[in-house]
Parts: C-alpha cells; sequence; structure tokens
C-alpha cells in the first residue's frame, strides 16, 4: 500500500499536475481579491491547461542534472507522460482558448511567445540554443511570466478597473515568486553554467545572492503591507505575507538541501499557498 501512495504520490509531482494546480489557485485568488470578488472558472481551467502543457513541453526536453534528482530517473522512465500532458494541455486550453477568450488573444499571445522563448534554450537546435547566451535575466523572466498569467491576466480578462491595490498585488506576487526563482536557479547554477546559459545567478557569489534574495523580500513585505492602506483587510494581508516569510525561512536549509520534494512540492507549494488559504477562508 505503501509503495502504491508513494508512487502515485510521485506521479502527481513529477508529472506536472501538482505545478499547473498551483497556477490555477493562484488565478482564482487574484480574481477573488483584486478581480471582481470572484475567480472565472473558465480562465481558472485555461491556466490549469496552459501551464500542464507547457510544464510538460519544458520537463521533455530536460536533460540530465549534476545533482541528484529522482524526478530525473522518473522523467527516463515515463517521458511518454509529458507527451501525453503536453497534447491533453494543449488540447483543453485550446478548446477553452476558441470557446471563452479568443477576444482576449493578444494578451495571451503575449503569455504563449513569453513561455515559449523560455523553454526554448532546451530544444535540441542550434539556432534555439543560441537563447543560452541571452537568458542573463532568466530567473527574472520566469517571475514575470508567472506574474504575468496568475495576476495580470485575470485581472485584465475580468475587466478588473486597474488602481494602486492591483499594482501592490502585482509587485507582491512578483516577488514572492522571484525569491522562489532565486533558490531554483541557486540549486541548477553547475547545470547552467555546463550548459552555457548565462543566467544572472551563475554570475554571483553566495553573498550576493543572499543580498538579491533580502532585497527581494523587502520589497515583498513592502508591497504587501501596503495593501492594508488600500482597504484590504488585516486577515487578507497577513496570508498573503506567511509564505513569503516561510520561504526567507527556508533560505538557508534550502542553499544547503536540493531534494526534489522540497523544491518541487514544498517551494513550489508556497507560491500558492496564500491561494489556498484564501479559498479555505470563504468555504
Amino acid at each position: 500500500m505503501f509503495r502504491i501512495l508513494k508512487s502515485g504520490w510521485s506521479f502527481f509531482i513529477y508529472s506536472n499536475l501538482f505545478i499547473a494546480g498551483c497556477a490555477a489557485l493562484m488565478t482564482a485568488q487574484s480574481g477573488i481579491l483584486f478581480g471582481t470578488g470572484v475567480y472565472n472558472p473558465k480562465l481558472v481551467l485555461f491556466v490549469f491547461f496552459a501551464t500542464l502543457s507547457s510544464y510538460s513541453f519544458h520537463w521533455y526536453f530536460t536533460g540530465p542534472s549534476v545533482i541528484h534528482s529522482p524526478r530525473l530517473l522518473w522523467l527516463q522512465q515515463n517521458r511518454w507522460v509529458h507527451v501525453l500532458f503536453f497534447i491533453t494541455g494543449l488540447a483543453g486550453s485550446l478548446i477553452l482558448f476558441f470557446t471563452a477568450f479568443t477576444e482576449y488573444w493578444l494578451w495571451i499571445a503575449a503569455a504563449v511567445i513569453a513561455t515559449f522563448l523560455y523553454s526554448a534554450p532546451k530544444i535540441p537546435n542550434r539556432y534555439l540554443q543560441q537563447l543560452r547566451k541571452l537568458a542573463l535575466g532568466k530567473t527574472i523572466f520566469l517571475a514575470a511570466v508567472w506574474t504575468y498569467v496568475t495576476t495580470v491576466l485575470p485581472f485584465l480578462i475580468q475587466a478588473a478597473s486597474w488602481n494602486t491595490a492591483h499594482t501592490l498585488f502585482t509587485i507582491s506576487r512578483y516577488f514572492a515568486v522571484y525569491m522562489i526563482c532565486i533558490l531554483f536557479d541557486y540549486r541548477d547554477r553547475t547545470d547552467d553554467k555546463n550548459a552555457g546559459i548565462r543566467s544572472l545567478i551563475t554570475f554571483m557569489e553566495p553573498a550576493g545572492i543572499s543580498r538579491l534574495f533580502l532585497f527581494s523580500f523587502l520589497i515583498f513585505i513592502l508591497a504587501t503591507l501596503g495593501l492594508y492602506r488600500q482597504g484590504i483587510t488585516t486577515e487578507t494581508v497577513i496570508i498573503l505575507l506567511v509564505p513569503g516569510f516561510i520561504v526567507a525561512a527556508l533560505y538557508r536549509h534550502a542553499t544547503r538541501d536540493f531534494g526534489d520534494m522540497l523544491y518541487y512540492f514544498v517551494l513550489d507549494g508556497l507560491m500558492a499557498f496564500s491561494a489556498g488559504l484564501t479559498l479555505f477562508t470563504r468555504i
């Protein structure tokens, strides 16, 4: 029984179902707190399928690592899962796009292009692999894509009247995600150097990375606290702050322990932690 449960858990995390669910939760939270007061179920489902498709594409082309990773061992035996979920996610997102979101094609196209550019250097094509030399800000870029898809896009599609609260929440969400991206890049810096990827983190010394993380953490706190001045409740502000403080508390540990579950469950899950709390408090 334990073996079955462990296999099921590994499938849930490594097949990208978990990260797609996180993106869906974050999208729902944006609509509930700063959109129209409710989430758009079709948009949430669209983001789920699109994330499942893009991450399946990304992981299909992921190669070996100097870091011991059960996920990569799982990938070698189950690469077909990523093919299946890429097709499933692509089909689901296309159906939802053509039935509900064609009028927003330009905003969605921007997200699609940005997502593809992030994964493109992994494709075994000498022209696309040249993008590795231009990936200095890949951490900044990835956090921006996540923020755009789960925060800005819901505001635009749900026709929310943009105000200071939206700006502060977008900044808060960006730096909450960016702190986690810094840790992922810290873990991957040796692989990035070997692959010729010139990311910001590969150039910085550990002390500089720590300062960058601290700066991001402070901006996250200030932007989130600023929401209180915009009429956001104390409860909501606390809910938004909690995951950021947990990530900060995990920083030292995460720069020493590169375990899959810490990164692909705990840290990935912390991106959607406040979203889960938001939905729970509204049950």
